[in-house]
């Protein structure tokens, strides 16, 4: 049987479909496109915290975020739906694509909400949550982001072995591809709003300065 916590190789991983998923519009919280282009001044990060229900809703209520997205990246297979993702024969993680303003929220801010929003030192896993798709990771869009990432987790690792955590296993390295999830998982929480929404906060805080 194959064990979803185990990493799929590319050969092995689902083939996918060329088609991309359908997803509306507009950001059904913000009002703003889904989609690229966006607006000249805008950056993208994506980020991967376990479940991306509540990853999300994190990142559209930071203020200077311009547009959220969830879908999947890391992985192998193009397009996969939600249920390939499940099985754990994708190589994917559940993401957020953020769309920001740099001049209002830098992005050194959004990986304090990433590294305070989840436990980046449970492998495979979040919470009751198992599996690769679930596992912590970083995608960078620049050289720039992949400085103030590794960074970032350095930082971090000081102030998480200073209380007796383990070692971060968060993935840090340039994205891929990015895929759409499906519509229905497009702002989830605001059209569930007793949906599905763990809390995996670490409870430590990341140091400013």
């Amino acid at each position: 049987m194959f064990a979803k916590s185990t990493m799929v190789g590319p050969d092995a991983a689902l083939k996918g479909r060329s088609t991309e998923m359908s997803v509306p519009t507009h950001h059904a919280v913000l009002g703003t496109p889904l989609r690229p282009p966006f607006p000249a001044d805008i950056e993208t990060a994506v980020f991967a915290m376990g479940c991306f229900w509540g990853a999300e809703k994190e990142f559209w209520e930071t203020p200077g975020v311009y547009s959220t997205a969830v879908g999947y990246s890391g992985g192998f297979t193009p397009n996969p739906t939600y249920e390939e993702v499940c099985s754990g024969r994708t190589g994917h993680s559940e993401v957020v694509l953020v769309a920001y303003d740099p001049s209002q929220v830098p992005y050194d801010d959004l990986l304090t909400v990433f590294w305070e929003r989840h436990d980046p030192t449970q492998g495979m896993r979040q919470g009751n949550d198992h599996g690769t798709q679930y596992r912590s990771a970083i995608y960078t869009t620049s050289d720039a982001q992949l400085d103030a990432a590794q960074r970032s987790r350095d930082v971090f690792q000081g102030t998480l072995t200073s209380v007796r955590m383990g070692a971060i296993t968060s993935e840090i390295r340039p994205l891929g591809e990015f895929y759409y999830a499906e519509d229905y998982h497009q702002q989830y929480l605001k059209k569930n709003p007793n949906g599905y929404c763990p809390d995996h906060s670490c409870g430590v805080k990341y140091p400013k300065g």
